[in-house]
């Protein structure tokens, strides 16, 4: 599903060229929970927005389900996207005063779905993470898990193959960051999802199968549970 060969990402500062992956290798397959770990200018975060077709690497190859993207254009890369990714965000990315069901709803108008298989399919991806009768409910009346729930129903909606999570427990309590990790690795089983996500927490990590340790821009530890 995803591979990268000789992986590479320099940043020019001016004066300072900063390399932020330094020509990594690396093969996740259809259906793998793979969290990524490592610490702050490791490489993470650059090798994640290159994944997700936000950047394109300086050197080396993304394959993405087989398709090189790794010299695709800016536009190109939002239709990849938006058909084949699904992101989850620590600070959920939600519009404040926009209803649930709304915010679900917003990758299907950049897709070009009619306003009524929209309002469907954004409901039945409520109903999926549990939040049916809280769809017209903003932000503000909603528990930051069910927050996170929101965004996970947008992130769904299109039916991707891959969701890339971003410290998606971040800014929840345990007992809820746990609830939300138990109904991702639900979606791993039982949908066959392919799921990468970003962590500092050990005990998050571990709801992973893989985990890969960045450090350096390189790949310090590539280990399965």
């Amino acid at each position: 599903m995803i591979e990268v060969k000789g992986l590479a990402k320099v940043y020019d500062m001016g004066e300072v060229k900063v390399e932020a992956l330094k020509g990594i290798n690396l093969r996740i397959g259809a259906g793998e929970f793979v969290t990524v770990m490592g610490s702050s200018g490791s490489g993470k975060s650059t090798f994640m927005n290159i994944v997700g077709c936000l950047d394109r690497p300086t050197a080396g190859q993304y394959l993405l389900d087989g398709q090189d993207v790794s010299s695709l254009s800016k536009n190109e890369r939002a239709h990849i996207r938006n058909r084949k990714i699904g992101f989850i965000f620590q600070n959920f990315n939600l519009l404040g005063r926009t209803p649930a069901v709304e915010n679900v709803e917003l990758p299907m108008v950049y897709a070009g779905v009619g306003a009524r298989q929209r309002r469907e399919r954004a409901m039945e991806a409520l109903r999926l993470v549990g939040l049916e009768g809280r769809e017209n409910h903003f932000s503000t009346q909603l528990s930051g898990g069910q927050q996170q729930r929101v965004a996970i129903a947008r992130a769904l909606v299109n039916d991707p193959p891959i969701l890339l999570a971003d410290e998606p427990t971040g800014n929840l309590d345990s007992v809820t960051s746990h609830e939300i990790m138990d109904f991702l690795r639900g979606l791993n089983r039982d949908k066959g999802l392919t799921i990468l996500m970003v962590t500092h927490e050990s005990d998050i990590a571990a709801y992973g199968k893989r985990t890969i340790h960045f450090k350096d821009g390189l790949i310090l530890e590539d280990l399965t549970t």
